[in-house]
């Protein structure tokens, strides 16, 4: 297996958690329960803006918050940027 199909993998795993974690979080907005803090969120969206941002359109979760909204897509734009840069320059 080569490094990129391995690194491809790993990235799919972690963007499935961060996925997980927005889901997670809107079902406990609903009943009121624990959250999990927006400062985790956006930290797991570091990892994955991809996961977060498949989570809050999915789960159309915090998409009115410009903190969200704004940092998330540019979180992508950079990580793609960096894609790009590494791996097709």
């Amino acid at each position: 297996m080569e490094n990129w199909q391995i690194y491809l993998i790993v990235y799919a795993a972690v963007s499935l958690v961060v996925f997980a974690f927005y889901g997670i979080d809107k079902a406990k907005a609903v009943t009121k329960a624990w959250r999990v803090p927006e400062r985790t969120l956006l930290l797991l969206a570091v990892l994955s803006p991809v996961g977060a941002l498949l989570g809050m359109l999915v789960f159309r979760h915090k998409i009115r918050k410009p903190k969200f909204y704004i940092t998330v897509p540019l979180l992508l734009i950079i990580e793609a940027a960096a894609c790009w840069w590494f791996f097709l320059r």
